[in-house]
This record gives structure tokens, sequence and C-alpha cells, in this order.
């Protein structure tokens, strides 16, 4: 089954036939994790949104594990995730979309592993490539069929997860585009690395929102924000629609 997670923005999926709602048990928490299931064209996914129904949720206070080992448990094979990006990139404007390829984890202080009990050895993952090849290709083909109109979407780009909820002061956004990252999010870890430790496909749909900090010229505000958001869900749900319709999962 394919699951997708949510971001700022997206918290529900409008025109999907909602099946209902499990509440999955973790060792992570003790409150159960909420996934949505749905349906399109007769095929089943998983909904979990990363910041809550109620969108209450802040970036460093997600808990990551729990929701991998909830999907986990509804047997997702594949996760596509939706997060919300400052672009750094010129092809990435507000309103422009990107697959990334590759991830810079700026993070710290999160639960990043499933492998810290004495108990569970040392593990270590191949995290080489990030994302998933087959996914990644899979999603840009669902781009590509949505014919979004005037929109375009960066094959490829490197992540750069903060930890939030702040943005980043314009120096910070110079040190990482030298670094060699494209766009900058809050969300994208240890997301991907708790998924590849669980054996489950990820890859990224990233919309960008704003300029970072220093890029453009006007004041980053949470009502400019919105509205690129606003616009862009519209076209979100048009590339899930192609995803879910091409998925074998």
């Amino acid at each position: 089954m394919l699951g997708i997670i949510g971001g700022t923005g997206l918290s529900s999926i409008a025109n999907f036939e909602l099946l209902g709602e499990e509440a999955i048990p973790t060792p992570y928490s003790s409150h159960d994790v909420m996934v949505l299931l749905y349906q399109y064209e007769s095929r089943k996914l998983a909904f979990l949104p990363r910041h809550g129904v109620s969108h209450s949720v802040p970036p460093h206070q997600i808990n990551y594990r729990a929701n991998i080992w909830a999907l986990q448990q509804l047997s997702v094979t594949e996760i596509v995730a939706v997060n919300a990006v400052g672009g750094i990139h010129s092809e990435l404007a507000p309103g422009q979309f990107a697959v990334p390829d590759q991830i810079i984890d700026y993070t710290s202080g999160r639960a990043a592993t499933y492998h810290e009990e004495a108990d569970s050895g040392v593990r270590h993952i191949d995290f080489t490539y990030p994302y998933d090849h087959a996914l990644r290709k899979s999603l840009l083909s669902a781009c590509k069929a949505a014919g979004i109109h005037g929109i375009k979407v960066m094959d490829g780009g490197v992540y750069a997860c903060t930890n939030g909820p702040r943005l980043e002061t314009a120096a910070e956004v110079v040190r990482m585009q030298r670094d060699g990252s494209d766009m900058i999010g809050m969300t994208g870890m240890p997301e991907a690395a708790l998924a590849r430790e669980a054996g489950i496909a990820y890859a990224c749909l990233a919309l960008s929102v704003n300029w970072a900090a220093g890029i453009g010229a006007d004041v980053i505000t949470m009502d400019a924000i919105q509205r690129v958001l606003a616009k862009g869900v519209v076209s979100i749900k048009l590339i899930l629609q192609k995803l879910i319709l091409s998925s074998a999962v």
C-alpha cells in the first residue's frame, strides 16, 4: 500500500473517498498514531498528517519514529512525503516543485533511529542515496502526467533539513548554499532515514513556499506562505491522483 505523509497545508485529501481511520499503537509514544485510509479509483492509500490533523505539532516535536512505525504496521511499502520548503536554487521560486535526490541533515536532538537500545546491537543503513530511485521516477512521471500548467518540477536537488521551528538567518542560508543545498525544510530528517531502516521506499515531493532568507527581496510572512500553499495543494492532489493510478502497491 502507498503511504502519503502530508506536511504544512496538507492535512487531508479532498476528492478522495475516506474509508475510515486507524489508531495505531506504537512502542514510541503513549498516544496512538492516527492514520486516515483513503481510496481513489479502487486504489487504497494511507495518509498521515505529519503535524497532526489540526496542525499543532511543530517540526522539532514530531514523533517521527512513531509515524513511520505506524505506517509499517499498515503494510505500507512506499511513502511519498510532501514537504513545504524554502527555495535556494534559481528554479525553486515560490510555487515551484522539486523531487530531491539528496539530503543534508542539520538537525540535532531528534530521535533518529530504531536501533538505540543496548540489546539492539550496532546497526548501519546504506544512506548514500536517501530517496528511492524507482519511487522518485514514478513521482516525476506523475508530475508530468498531472499536466500542471505553468509549474515546473525540478528533477533532483539537495534538501537541507533544519531543526525549526524558526526560519533560518541569511548567513545560515549562505552556509547551506555553499554546502550545495537547493532547498530548506524542517521535516525531511530523520523521517527519510527511519523509512530506510523500516525497509520502506521513500521519496519527497517538495513545494517551494518562499525564497529562503536573503535569497528573495521580500520579507518572509506566513500570510504569503499560506497563499502559495493554497494554490500548491491543488497541484499536489492532482499529482497524487496520477501517482496512485500508476502505483502497483
